[in-house]
């Protein structure tokens, strides 16, 4: 991971519980955001920012920032760059916080693939990370006036990364071949992306079947069916009244999957607590949040604006 990222990248390493969690992660990330594509590196980096920032993940936004920074001279601000094709990118990855909004994507079809994956890899890592790690990169206890410091050398050390050779499909082997599920449509103009994408979902979706049980896999699923993008609201009340029906011993995990998938930032530690009380491991904790977290990335794919 060091080799091809430039660093041991802490939203990857939070899925260590649940290893094939981690496979995934891993292969995903490494297949769209680090193997060279049609698309160059800036972009890419440009709509993972852009991503984190619209999912309230300053963590992965700072991140990603820096490295667009190091790249050229260009930076993110207020969903903006000095660069207009990567203005672009940005404003047609954006395009999903704002339904009905009409927007000219503008983006060549042989990027649509790199780009879409990039963008799906992101809405997964930040719903992840909001549930795992702390708002800024720094291990607890590190001063936050180190972060300037840290942020630089951590977007240098992904920049080198960048300019190694890396090549398409070295980490397929991680996870078995399987097939592309048909609303990873869009993953089909690049091989790698698609059969990584196809593989990793086939594995969290076997995960989520062990974490949750199918009642909640299915009010999961049928609510982000009828979400067309764009935030809950700052309150919790529409997790509550979609949970009341259930029964109390599995509120607590239909609370934590729901808030995964529309709201990863109001996850705090009492709602994890409450998982722990009713037997919820590391491990099914990771389980549940991957499938909670990829079912909405998986939506947010298709409602991004299609290529041509």
């Amino acid at each position: 991971m060091e080799g091809d990222f430039g660093v041991l990248a802490p939203p990857v390493a939070l899925h260590a519980a649940a290893p094939e969690m981690l496979a995934a992660a891993w292969l995903v990330l490494r297949e769209t955001l680090i193997v060279p594509g049609l698309a160059s590196r800036a972009a890419k980096e440009a709509v993972a920012t852009a991503v984190s920032a619209s999912n309230a993940c300053p963590y992965c936004a700072m991140i990603h920032n820096s490295a667009l920074t190091v790249l050229g001279p260009r930076r993110l601000d207020q969903l903006a760059t000095d660069d207009p094709e990567l203005d672009v990118v940005v404003e047609w990855v954006m395009s999903v916080d704002n339904p009905g909004k009409p927007v000219n994507p503008q983006i060549p079809a042989e990027q649509f693939a790199d780009l879409a994956g990039v963008a799906v890899l992101l809405h997964y890592l930040n719903r992840m990370v909001n549930v795992f790690l702390r708002d800024i990169p720094l291990p607890p206890g590190v001063p936050e006036f180190t972060l300037p410091p840290v942020l630089w050398i951590l977007g240098r050390q992904m920049a080198a990364a960048a300019r190694q050779a890396h090549l398409p499909g070295a980490a397929l082997g991680l996870l078995p071949a399987a097939d592309l599920p048909a609303d990873l449509s869009w993953a089909a103009g690049n091989d790698t992306v698609a059969q990584a994408y196809a593989r990793a979902c086939a594995a969290i979706d076997d995960a989520g079947a062990r974490a949750l049980p199918a009642n909640i896999r299915a009010l999961v699923s049928d609510n982000l069916a009828r979400w067309h993008g764009g935030p809950r609201g700052i309150s919790r009340v529409w997790v509550e009244e979609l949970i009341a029906p259930l029964p109390a011993g599995q509120r607590p995990l239909a609370r934590l999957a729901l808030l995964v998938a529309f709201a990863s930032y109001q996850v705090d530690p009492a709602v994890i607590e409450r998982c722990r009380q009713v037997g919820a491991s590391d491990r099914t904790l990771v389980e549940l949040s991957s499938w909670a977290a990829m079912a909405a990335a998986r939506r947010v794919g298709n409602l991004l604006p299609m290529r041509g």
